[in-house]
């Protein structure tokens, strides 16, 4: 059970921070955000605040931010229709009943005969207690329409995704993955600053309690001078030798309150790589310094990239088999083996997953963010946008790829884990 409640915190975590991303800036803009989802399928929870709703959603593949615009917005009152309008105090339209309307005693019914929602947010008709007289009723930017029973707000077109500069839309959908990154730094931000950074002094971390450090009479604190000889100057070096010498005695020279000691001790083996190495049961020694731990988010968020990229390279050079991807099973099962080293490990692998979200949602790939901006990119180079209903295609066959990925990459775990 601490697996699941581990795995549903680490996915809502990623996926909350990188919606938040495009939401905030989509907000800023002055979109107007229909929908904020954890999540994909089915609603378990949701709550209407303000313009939004916030959803929790049945599958763990995802989320998203539904902003007006991005798809057809635009409430479809031909002429003809018969619709039942509310108005506030000033006169203007706060509500549309599509349907239903004996349900709305004092709605003011109207035969129309021109409505724009988009624009000019204007309905023309004929009210029924006024006989061939054409009314031109103005329409409340925050107005609603009712279709059976359920209320939503309209979306002139400056609150719209596609009314916005280019340099807002990219903001707005660049923010998702940029927050992963952003969040990948506070979590090793946080490490460090509760578990200190590690320091390549030549000074003794934690000792283990079932090690031949303890043993042998080596304490935490000791600075390591020299070991069988070989002088020591960092932590790096007292690695070094302890490998080289799996149960073979050596000698530690250490300086403990300012006194000179002679320890020996004799490394335990280990296999790694295929090969015997000594270990004594000793931590690298750690650093406690807000400075020190603002520079080591940094640079273990930059490396972390690194490492990403690096596997990402492999798909270029042939290299790539598809038990390199992992889906939402095989997260969850790594994340059952690393939740049992501990509450810090499981963080570190969060901040691992967020910059890969990251990354993965920055590939120049349609219905990803990265393609995304490919378009905006076009769109700068060109002068003008791509045609939308030839952009919604590529994104509608990218998204269809990407659930055929999803499914060969499950199974894929299925089979590895399970089978």
């Amino acid at each position: 059970m601490s697996t699941v409640i581990a795995f549903i915190i680490i996915f809502g975590a990623l996926v909350f921070f990188h919606e938040l991303g495009h939401f905030i800036f989509a907000k800023r803009a002055g979109i107007l955000c229909r929908e904020f989802a954890i999540g994909m399928g089915p609603k378990v929870f949701s709550h209407k605040k303000g313009e939004t709703l916030y959803t929790i959603r049945l599958l763990p593949i995802g989320g998203y931010v539904r902003m007006a615009g991005e798809d057809a917005e635009a409430v479809d009152i031909k002429p003809g229709y018969r619709i039942g309008l509310l108005s506030s105090p000033d006169g203007k339209v706060e509500k549309i009943i599509l349907n239903n309307k004996d349900k709305y005693p004092d709605a003011r019914i109207v035969e129309v005969e021109h409505a724009d929602l988009d624009r000019t947010l204007v309905i023309k008709g004929y009210p029924e207690d006024e006989e061939e007289t054409l009314r031109a009723f103005l329409v409340n930017p925050d107005a609603v329409t009712i279709e059976n029973g359920v209320e939503n707000q309209i979306a002139p077109y400056n609150r719209q995704f596609g009314s916005k500069t280019l340099w807002q839309r990219t903001l707005a959908i660049f923010a998702g993955p940029m927050m992963n990154f952003v969040l990948a730094f506070f979590i090793f931000l946080i490490l460090a600053l509760v578990q200190g950074v590690p320091s390549n002094e030549p000074k003794l971390g934690k000792i283990t309690p079932d090690g031949a450090a303890l043993q042998a009479g080596l304490k935490e604190g000791d600075v390591v001078q020299s070991i069988s000889g070989s002088e020591i100057s960092s932590w790096t070096d007292v690695v070094e030798v302890v490998r080289k010498n799996p149960e073979k005695e050596v000698n530690f020279i250490v300086e403990r309150d300012g006194k000179e000691r002679e320890i020996l001790v004799t490394p335990q083996a280990r296999e790694a790589e295929g090969e015997k190495i000594g270990i004594i049961g000793v931590y690298s020694p750690v650093e406690k310094s807000p400075l020190r731990a603002l520079s080591y988010g940094f640079e273990e968020t930059v490396f972390w990239t690194k490492e990403i990229f690096v596997m990402l390279g492999k798909l270029v050079t042939g290299q790539f088999s598809i038990n390199m991807l992992s889906g939402p099973v095989g997260i969850y099962v790594s994340t059952d083996t690393v939740a049992k080293s501990g509450v810090y490990y499981l963080m570190k692998w969060a901040a691992i997953l967020s910059i890969n979200l990251g990354i993965m949602n920055l590939l120049p790939f349609p219905a990803l963010d990265g393609g995304r901006l490919m378009f905006f990119a076009v769109e700068a180079l060109r002068g003008k946008p791509v045609d939308k209903q030839k952009e919604g295609m590529v994104h509608f066959i990218g998204f269809a790829l990407l659930m055929l990925l999803m499914l060969v990459v499950t199974w894929n775990d299925i089979q590895r884990f399970f089978l």
